[in-house]
């Protein structure tokens, strides 16, 4: 379940040929020919061991990668880590509704409006030089596995929560 083809394209490969010119000076038309096909596949793996991934990295192009990108962290559950977020979010609001409601000599009746904003992960950014796919090339020769700073995925959740009072 963690290694799957994303996408396998097939692509004509011509060779183009050029016959010899007249005496004249003009030139026949050249010749579109079929040389092969080139095939190309994406596939997608998921790392679960962090640690593990920069040891994974350095290791596919000795099994016939020629490029490597497309490096993201997520999380497996984050509906979970959402719902989690949006409670949290509710029951700061409830609070902080309950203490303005004590300080205005009010009673907080019941919701009549809710409106939840979530928004989840920070854009991930290239590392290095050119990339993992040309730090990788760079540094083939060392066989050093690339290290992978994880840093944090944040799940946000605002909410904006209206009361009855009384």
């Amino acid at each position: 379940k963690d290694i799957k083809t994303a996408d396998y394209s097939v692509y004509p490969r011509y060779e183009w040929t050029q016959g010899p010119c007249r005496a004249d000076g003009s030139c026949p038309p050249g010749e579109q020919r079929l040389d092969g096909y080139e095939v190309s596949q994406t596939i997608s793996v998921k790392v679960r061991d962090t640690n593990a991934a920069g040891a994974l990295l350095s290791g596919v192009g000795s099994r016939g990668a020629s490029e490597v990108s497309g490096l993201s962290f997520t999380i497996d559950d984050e509906d979970a880590l959402r719902a989690e977020a949006r409670s949290m979010a509710i029951e700061e609001a409830r609070e902080k509704a309950e203490e303005l409601a004590g300080e205005l000599g009010v009673d907080l009746v019941r919701v009549v409006g809710f409106y939840e904003d979530s928004y989840g992960y920070p854009t991930p950014y290239a590392y290095g030089r050119g990339g993992v796919a040309m730090d990788m090339a760079a540094n083939e020769t060392k066989a050093v596995a690339p290290s992978l700073p994880a840093g944090e995925n944040k799940i946000n959740s605002n909410v904006n929560v209206t009361y009855e009072i009384r």
